[in-house]
């Protein structure tokens, strides 16, 4: 079948919209870089917008009603938000569920040490990532310091052009003649992803006078001591922003698209909509890239806590309603899907790939090898999304992750599954998938923008 190239659709006062939208989702993915600030910036966008905070709702007593926001933040890593519907919340949602957690190196508990007057931090990559890709480029840390009495200091160094940054040595070509022999997952080891930040020696007494230095920045600067890394959640991450990509200015490149351009394409489909026959959600999601697992990921009870919460705000709450609601939902599980890259075609399968351009992915099923751990929707439902998306003119495509031999991978659509909703996986197409720098394409940012809209709108 012939998919439509969304590019060829396009005037020029829709191309002018395409790279304007372009533009806020560079500056989205430029300023949050890891899974606390996502959630920090959807609050303030959130509260911009007119969304409450359902605590304060709770505490107030407010009786919620059709057309009222509210959001919900677990642990600053974790929001739900509700566009009250004007049908009663057992009719089923509307949700839109993306993550916003992404493949990263998080700095150990106990990291800072010096190696022949070289201060280093020893990290824990987090999430599937070739480690090799790691290597030789600028790094930013990003997180906060939690210290004993309470207090948090954030973190962010190396995103600013007048900060220094720092970044994981890699061994010169001239001696690798051994490393060069081993396979990919071996070239670089976990335990050595460790980072480079200094290499002045403190004047003084001290024994390891480089880590004295750092030690010394790190209390000036910050009031950090050496022992409040044990309380600290702090992350390294490719330094710089977000770019156009490609001569004509037809993509991005920048980190963690996977999956923050599904969570900010939800977000903006969200404030979009200023009332809804049924309840409409967006849920943003931790811990997607290691298993929807702890108490900020979609494996949690905080989503099923808060349906609860908020049937009750609106005096129609019972425990039969909250499994009827959830029942009854429909979801479009807003994660990203692998973009046909001609430089390894091998591992493709051309009927069933998505394509740059083609507008939002819908993938049926993912899983690996005979749709081990996949969710698998339904044909109605997708015949369904077909009519939505035609009525509202989105260019669409369908998709595969690649050939059924070759691998596969998953997302939280299984979780919500288990509540007997209607879920499937779309999203955006990307390239580099989980390296550094991922690469997608404009239109398919914006088509999937569009999606999300005419979903709330007519589902």
């Amino acid at each position: 079948m012939e998919q439509k190239n969304a590019w060829e659709t396009y005037d020029e006062n829709k191309m002018k919209e395409v790279f304007s939208f372009s533009d806020s989702y560079k500056e989205f993915i430029s300023k949050c870089k890891s899974e606390r600030e996502c959630i920090d910036e959807t609050i303030r966008i959130a509260k911009a917008n007119g969304y409450q905070n359902l605590d304060d709702v709770i505490k107030e007593k407010q009786i919620l009603k059709a057309g009222d926001k509210v959001y919900a933040n677990n642990m600053g890593k974790t929001i739900a938000l509700f566009l009250i519907g004007e049908e009663p919340m057992e009719n089923g949602m509307k949700i839109l569920g993306a993550h916003v957690d992404s493949p990263r190196l998080d700095i150990k508990q106990n990291p800072l040490y010096e190696d022949q007057e070289l201060a280093m931090l020893e990290t824990h990559y987090y999430g599937g990532i070739k480690k090799y890709q790691w290597v030789t480029m600028p790094l930013a840390l990003h997180g906060i310091v939690v210290k004993k009495d309470g207090t948090k200091i954030h973190i962010e160094i190396g995103e600013n052009e007048n900060d220094p940054v720092v970044g994981i040595s890699d061994l010169l070509v001239h001696l690798a003649s051994d490393q060069l022999t081993k396979s990919g997952s071996k070239v670089i080891e976990g335990e050595d992803l460790n980072i480079l930040v200094g290499s002045i020696p403190l004047t003084g007494d001290s024994k390891e006078k480089a880590k004295a230095t750092i030690l010394k920045l790190l209390k000036d600067q910050y009031d950090v001591e050496e022992e409040d890394f044990l309380s600290a959640e702090i992350e390294a991450v490719p330094a710089g922003k977000a770019r156009d990509y490609g001569l004509d200015r037809s993509m991005i490149i920048g980190y963690g698209q996977d999956d923050r351009v599904c969570a900010y394409t939800s977000l903006v489909a969200m404030m979009e909509m200023k009332k809804s026959n049924r309840t409409c959600v967006c849920l943003l999601v931790d811990k997607e890239e290691v298993g929807s697992i702890g108490a900020t990921g979609m494996q949690s009870k905080f989503f099923e806590n808060c349906v609860a919460e908020v049937m009750n705000c609106t005096k129609d709450y019972s425990e039969i309603k909250v499994r009827r609601a959830l029942k009854n939902s429909k979801m479009l599980s807003s994660d990203v899907s692998a973009a046909f890259d001609p430089n390894y075609a091998s591992v493709m399968e051309k009927k069933n790939s998505a394509y740059f351009g083609h507008g939002i992915v819908f993938n049926k099923y993912t899983g690996s090898r005979g749709k081990s751990g996949c969710n698998d929707a339904n044909a109605e439902y997708l015949g369904e999304l077909r009519n939505i998306m035609e009525k509202e003119h989105v260019i669409f495509q369908t998709a595969e992750l690649g050939k059924v031999d070759q691998g596969g991978g998953g997302t939280i659509a299984y979780i919500l599954a288990q509540y007997n909703m209607e879920v499937i996986d779309c999203g955006v197409a990307v390239q580099n998938m989980h390296a550094p720098w991922e690469v997608v394409s404009k239109a398919d940012v914006f088509e999937t923008k569009c999606g999300y809209v005419a979903f709330l709108k007519h589902a």
